[in-house]
């Protein structure tokens, strides 16, 4: 096991579950209020995306190159939001959640392959 893969992609994860809510929950939460103090509170979560996107990032680049690095963090920013969408927004699943995934797979096979 590459461990400092599997590190990396864990803070990805948690990264991207609060950059989730700070990009997109106040659209559910804070309609009814103006738009700067979503974009403060959203600022306040987005802190702890950074927490966590900066060592993912500098732990990652260790045994990944770049390109790679980012395709995985599209991967789980993906899988991240299309439960987010449908149990917290609400909205129903589409077929398209799964062909974008599938897209998103050839763009890991590529950008993998030797």
């Amino acid at each position: 096991m590459n461990w400092p893969v599997i590190k990396a992609v864990l803070l990805l994860l948690t990264s991207n579950i609060f950059m989730t809510f700070a990009w997109y929950g106040h659209l559910k939460d804070l309609k009814s209020k103006p738009w700067f103090i979503a974009a403060l509170i959203s600022w306040g979560i987005a802190f702890f995306e950074y927490i966590f996107q900066v060592p993912a990032n500098r732990i990652g680049s260790a045994s990944l190159t770049l390109p790679q690095l980012k395709i995985i963090q599209e991967v789980i920013t993906l899988t991240v939001f299309v439960p987010f969408v449908v149990f917290y927004m609400k909205e129903s699943l589409k077929w398209d959640y799964l062909w974008a995934g599938l897209c998103m797979c050839g763009a890991v096979y590529f950008i993998f392959r030797k």
